[in-house]
C-alpha cells in the first residue's frame, strides 16, 4: 500500500482521497455481497432448491419483526390507521383532547 502524507495535502484534496476511500469501500462491500450471493445461490442448486424458495418471504422483509395490522381508524379518512403501537398519532390526540375515547377509533372486526 502506498504511503500518503496526509499532513500535506489540502483540504479540497482530503475530501477528494475521502469521497475515493468511501467509493472504493462501497465497490468492495458490493462485489463481496455478490459472491456470498453466487454461493448461496450454488449451494442451495446443489441441494436441488432456488434462493428464493429457501429464503420464502424472510428475503423481501429483510429481518424486520411482524407487521402489526392497523387497529385504529379516523373516522373521516379510512386512510389514516395506527396500530396502537409506538406513538399517537396528531388525529389521535386531537381526537382525545375533543372528548372522545381511543374505542371511538377502534377499526370494526366483522365476525
Amino acid at each position: 500500500m502506498a504511503d500518503i502524507n496526509l499532513d500535506k495535502l489540502t483540504l479540497d484534496e482530503l475530501k477528494a482521497l475521502r469521497k475515493d476511500v468511501d467509493k472504493a469501500i462501497s465497490n468492495y462491500e458490493k462485489r463481496k455481497k455478490q459472491e456470498a450471493l453466487a454461493k448461496a445461490e450454488a449451494a442451495a442448486r446443489e441441494a436441488g432448491f432456488s434462493l428464493s424458495e429457501l429464503m420464502g418471504d424472510a428475503s423481501t422483509r429483510k429481518g424486520k419483526g411482524p407487521i402489526n395490522p392497523p387497529k385504529y381508524r379516523h373516522p373521516e379518512n379510512p386512510e389514516m390507521t395506527w396500530s396502537g403501537r409506538g406513538r399517537q398519532p396528531a388525529w389521535i390526540k386531537e381526537g382525545l383532547d375533543a372528548g372522545k375515547s381511543l374505542e371511538d377509533f377502534l377499526i370494526s372486526v366483522s365476525r
